[in-house]
């Protein structure tokens, strides 16, 4: 039988080896069997995705798939694809912007049922069409919210807030009782705050539109530091001012996960894809999560799909790589991924009654209004907004919050 060779992690050096190695559908060392990289975003995933992959490739002899899991994955695919480099499977969100703009300049493959789209919910593939065709697989929606550990709740006598004004007594009573920190946070990734500074805006304008029209439908400009709607907002991202637990500014998000899953902070903002890592450190008390609580009582959670993968129009193997997310795409196989993850997942016939309890106040409100996808999905970029954030967080500053947000934004706008 011959030995396969299967890649666990893939460093950033090796990466760039994998680029003539296997990228866009390269031979193996055998030449009758068709190598496939497989590019995914989902660091938190990489050993289950792995199993995957090495079922798939001990179930046929014909094609071999290699996982490609490297640091900073986003900026790393970005290069790729401007290089006319890209993998031939990749895990890319198609809410987002570049994904859009990729599928309308031909660099992905339209979808169809051998792909695995008719293992999908109805609907769910075609919500992400560019030009009324489907170039992405979106097996699951993330969702984003505050984790918060039970036990610490109950032996402080708290309540999951119902309200706004409800969270932010809570914070100030976690705080001033002094014995955890009231957040675990990561301002070294600014992404992981990204959820955060959204539902601030979404739930201050009334959802994704209202919040939509302030920042990105808007004259240039256009965002006030006088608007109520501003300083509602930097009021909410001032609940997480020197409120992490010790060394918070410099913590990556790993560090922020471990920090709540070792007790040493009662919240974490954080998306659905959290909870693999959490359960993962075995923490010694119950945890939950809440939606973001707006000031009349509704909570919102924000998303899109997550696990989602899309074939490159550059792949000299489109058929077998079709094969592939078929494969990845059945309950059968999808189950093992769902029983790690949580999140709530488009594929049929995957069982999940009763799972994943600690994350089912955020995810009971998958796929409604209050599930509004990632603002980005209208931006030409969002690095910039996940910037805004951090240093928001660090020095609130109402002027300094519109004047950024502004210089975002305004080169978007016509």
């Amino acid at each position: 039988m011959k030995l396969k060779k299967i890649i666990a992690t893939v460093t950033l050096a090796s990466a760039a080896l994998l680029l003539v190695a296997c990228g866009n559908g390269g031979s193996s060392s055998d030449s009758d069997v068709v190598a496939l990289e497989f590019f995914s975003q989902k660091p938190e995933m990489q050993a289950t995705l792995q199993e995957i992959v090495d079922d798939y490739n001990e179930s046929q002899d014909k094609v071999e798939v290699t996982l490609t899991n490297v640091p900073d994955a986003g900026t790393v695919l970005k290069t790729r694809m401007a290089n006319k480099e890209a993998p031939d499977i990749i895990n890319i969100y198609p809410q987002n912007a570049d994904f859009k703009e990729y599928a309308a300049d031909g660099r992905f493959v339209e979808l169809t049922d051998d792909a695995g789209i008719g293992n999908l919910k109805e609907g769910a593939a075609e919500a992400y069409a560019v030009n009324d065709k489907v170039y992405s697989l979106p097996l699951n929606a993330n969702a984003y919210g505050i984790y918060y550990n039970k036990d610490k709740f109950e032996e402080l006598g708290l309540e999951v807030p119902k309200t706004y004004a409800d969270f932010k007594d809570l914070v100030a009573t976690v705080k001033a009782d002094g014995s955890i920190a009231p957040f675990a946070l990561s301002l070294n990734d600014a992404w992981s705050l990204n959820g955060y500074h959204q539902l601030s805006w979404i739930t201050v304008a009334g959802g994704f539109d209202g919040a939509e029209d302030l920042l990105i439908r808007s004259a240039k400009g256009a965002i006030d530091s006088n608007a109520q709607t501003t300083k509602d907002v930097l009021e909410r991202l001032k609940l997480l001012t020197d409120n992490g637990q010790k060394g918070f500014k410099g913590a990556k998000y790993a560090d922020a996960v471990a920090a709540f899953a070792a007790g040493e902070a009662l919240m974490m903002p954080q998306g659905t894809w959290a909870a693999a890592v959490i359960n993962q450190q075995e923490p010694d008390f119950d945890y939950g999560m809440f939606a973001f609580p707006t000031e009349d009582g509704n909570s919102y959670t924000v998303g899109a799909a997550d696990m989602a993968l899309s074939i490159s129009a550059e792949s000299k193997h489109p058929k077998e790589a079709a094969d592939f997310l078929s494969y990845l795409s059945s309950p059968e196989v999808f189950q093992k991924y769902y029983d790690q993850d949580g999140s709530p997942t488009a594929v049929n016939g995957v069982d999940t009654a009763g799972k994943f309890q600690e994350t089912e106040g955020v995810t009971k409100l998958a796929f409604t209004e209050f599930h509004p996808v990632w603002l980005q999905s209208e931006w030409e970029s969002e690095d910039g907004f996940w910037n805004v954030t951090v240093e928001t967080v660090k020095k609130p500053d109402a002027t300094k919050l519109a004047k950024d947000l502004n210089a975002f934004f305004d080169p978007m706008k016509k």
